[in-house]
């Protein structure tokens, strides 16, 4: 059996012209790295400006077990699938990071043969984007610490400084740091630390900013610190934040790039969903649904997470509409969630797939709520039985939820067609009534409680003393009407990792919150979910590899 890289080296690309070509971009609309990747410049948005939008498909998953349930590769092959029957189709997905490229979950170009190519570069450092938001933190990051060097004007308090530098790599001995030890000349000492890129608010205000100059106006609106007498001091009053604009310019720019099958991908932005909002740029979204009948986006881990933010955060402040979710859901995971461990999860348990099978039900709910129709496609693995199948299918059709067997790893396209024709059938019969979970406007604590008891189930929140303390100083900034981004983990609906399939008779604890005012919500922190993320006793990075032709391997 072929690798991923492997089944990519095999492709037979066709120039990035080309692909821009079947959505209508001419050359000169394009900006070329290379053959087979580009940006889209900004005249392709003024020409498409008052195109119809075409329909709005959302990928998410239920919760999954650590190895990830392949939500990109079902994306990936959805797209390929509808441009098989004949839609008119793109994808909008994340970048991925080198954190999890170099960690254990691997990359976000899909898998087996619904993958976006070139694959290796876009796993790596594709066009620089990542590259370009980490120099921009960073930058804002040693203006703080200049401006107190060169007789702080703005009083700054080095016991309250909220902006942190980041890199874009796993590194566990970043995130609690001294920093400005030595002589005088460098600096003043204080306590910092580093998240990763992708968890960032600069990486949150790229995917959400419209255009340059609401990306220029987010970034001085950034709350970086307080002052000695408790005033917040904003990223506008330390100057800079042109230079971070012109850093930013292209970043700001949609990736286009192509499937397996030579069909157009939008690769553009990179946020976590489990500690940041989880999905890709509004700007390459919204040129996708100008350019295309159908756009396939996806959200990060399952719907508790990724979903949620996006209808709640995405969707509320770029006025998209989905039209259908597609619920990603496996076998395996579903027996994880019925307790079976992940050694165990490739031998046939019924009894306790059934009780994981709650988790799969929970979440078709959960979607519902948000009055858009949802899809379960389950990503088979060659180790499901028809037993297993079976049971999933009667949970469905119990459910009222189309259901489709998806063998789009091993077949591409053709093993989506099924999948597709449900989407297609879906959005022609079933209006979409989407409306955001809660209203902005309501206080920060019930929002909070609308999320926990409608989406986890919990039956309330609990709040440190220290959040209780973020909390007070967030509402007395006037920052209490914006949506919240819960950072929690992604293996359960609960804030604990170890209460698999539907937990019950608990409550979220909030540890703490930030405000991310450039951004534009509310960073919520639960349980012992990080920023910084660790690499594992045998990270990926130990097998791969590049030999003397320049060829890499061992990339998944």
């Amino acid at each position: 059996m072929l690798s991923d890289i492997e089944i990519a080296k095999q492709a037979q690309m066709l120039k990035i012209g080309e692909i821009a070509g079947k959505l209508g971009i001419s050359e000169d609309e394009l900006e070329p790295y290379g053959h087979y990747k580009a940006k889209l410049s900004e005249s392709v948005f003024k020409r498409v400006e008052s195109q119809p939008d075409g329909k709005l498909i959302l990928v998410t998953a239920i919760n999954p077990t650590p190895a990830g349930e392949g939500k990109t590769t079902i994306s990936v092959g959805l797209a390929e699938s509808l441009n098989k029957i004949g839609k008119k189709t793109a994808l909008a997905l994340r970048e991925p990071s080198l954190g999890p490229v170099f960690g254990i979950k691997g990359g976000a170009a899909g898998g087996g043969y619904a993958q976006v190519v070139p694959m290796e570069d876009i796993n790596l450092h594709f066009t620089g984007d990542m590259h370009a938001i980490t120099a921009a933190n960073n930058l804002l990051c040693a203006l703080i610490d200049n401006h107190m060097q060169q007789g702080n004007e703005l009083r700054i308090d080095q016991r309250r400084i909220l902006f942190k530098r980041c890199m874009d790599m796993n590194d566990r001995a970043l995130r609690d740091i001294i920093i400005g030890l030595g002589s005088k000349a460098n600096g003043i000492p204080r306590e910092d630390g580093f998240q990763i890129t992708v968890a960032s608010e600069i990486m949150a205000i790229l995917c959400l900013s419209s255009d340059l100059a609401d990306l220029k106006k987010r970034l001085e609106n950034i709350l970086v610190a307080y002052n000695t007498e408790g005033e917040p001091v904003y990223a506008g009053q330390l100057g800079g934040c042109g230079a971070m604009t012109a850093l930013l310019k292209d970043a700001l720019k949609p990736n286009l790039v192509q499937t397996l099958e030579n069909n157009p991908a939008f690769i553009h932005g990179g946020p976590f969903a489990n500690i940041a909002h989880g999905c890709n740029s509004v700007r390459a979204t919204k040129l996708a649904l100008k350019l295309s009948d159908y756009t396939v986006t996806e959200a990060g881990f399952g719907s508790d997470l990724g979903a949620e933010k996006f209808m709640d955060i995405k969707c509320r402040m770029a006025g998209l509409k989905p039209s259908c979710v597609v619920l990603v859901a496996t076998i395996r995971a579903l027996k994880y969630n019925g307790g079976v461990p992940r050694a165990e999860l490739t031998e046939e348990n019924v009894e306790a797939l059934e009780k994981g099978t709650v988790n799969l039900r929970t979440h078709i709910e959960n979607m519902r709520k948000f009055g858009v129709p949802v899809v379960v496609a389950i990503n088979r693995f060659h180790t499901d039985t028809e037993a297993e199948i079976e049971v999933i299918k009667r949970v469905c059709a119990e459910m009222g939820a189309e259901v489709s067997l998806a063998e789009i790893f091993a077949k591409g396209s053709e093993g989506g067609i099924d999948l597709a024709n449900k989407v297609v059938s879906t959005i022609e019969n079933c209006e979409s009534n989407y409306a955001p979970l809660y209203d902005e406007k309501l206080p920060i604590k019930e929002k909070l409680d609308i999320i926990a008891r409608e989406i986890y189930r919990a039956d309330g929140v609990t709040y440190t003393s220290q959040a209780e303390k973020a909390l007070a100083e967030i509402e007395k900034l006037g920052f209490g009407n914006i949506p919240v981004c819960v950072a929690k983990t992604q293996y359960s609906l609960s804030d604990d990792p170890t209460k698999l399939g539907k937990p019950e008779h608990f409550n979220i604890t909030v540890r703490d919150m930030k405000v991310s005012s450039g951004a534009g919500f509310v960073v919520v922190y639960t349980g012992d979910i990080l920023t910084m993320p660790g690499l594992p006793k045998k990270p990926a990075a130990l097998n791969i590899d590049c030999d003397n032709e320049g060829s890499i391997y061992g990339l998944f």
